[in-house]
């Protein structure tokens, strides 16, 4: 199931926000890229009372995998796992998740482990350990 159309990022200049001004967190499979609120450029100097929901996109090149049905059944399962994270995520982050071309052969449950431990080494779930 796909992400709610509110936490997706999906225009090209959301995404070279968070590849310029973004902290990585890298790990064996993925490489998360994580904007917080106040480093966004374009709301520099501006004091939000409510912040928007946590945004998420995702990047799969063809070099991870030539065939289309590979990379859309990691990136299917990567948006899987971020809808099980969204009630812990603090608001108003853009995240961007890399997938590295040792993912192909990988289970869900590897997916699972690693995102979380990125997380949680991001500090941007509410509760992380």
């Amino acid at each position: 199931m796909a992400l709610p159309k509110p936490h997706r990022l999906r225009h090209r200049k959301d995404f070279s926000a968070v590849y310029q001004d973004g902290r990585r967190f890298k790990g064996r499979h993925f490489v998360l890229i994580v904007l917080p609120p106040w480093l966004d450029q374009k709301k520099r100097g501006q004091e939000e009372p409510m912040l928007p929901p946590s945004r998420i996109g995702i990047s799969i090149s063809q070099k991870v995998s030539k065939r289309a049905v590979i990379r859309n059944r990691i990136k299917r399962q990567v948006q899987g796992i971020f809808q099980l994270f969204l009630p812990r995520l603090k608001p108003g982050l853009k995240f961007v998740v890399t997938v590295r071309s040792s993912a192909v052969g990988c289970e869900y449950k590897e997916f699972l482990q690693e995102l979380e431990e990125l997380l949680n080494r991001a500090e941007v779930l509410d509760g992380y350990s």
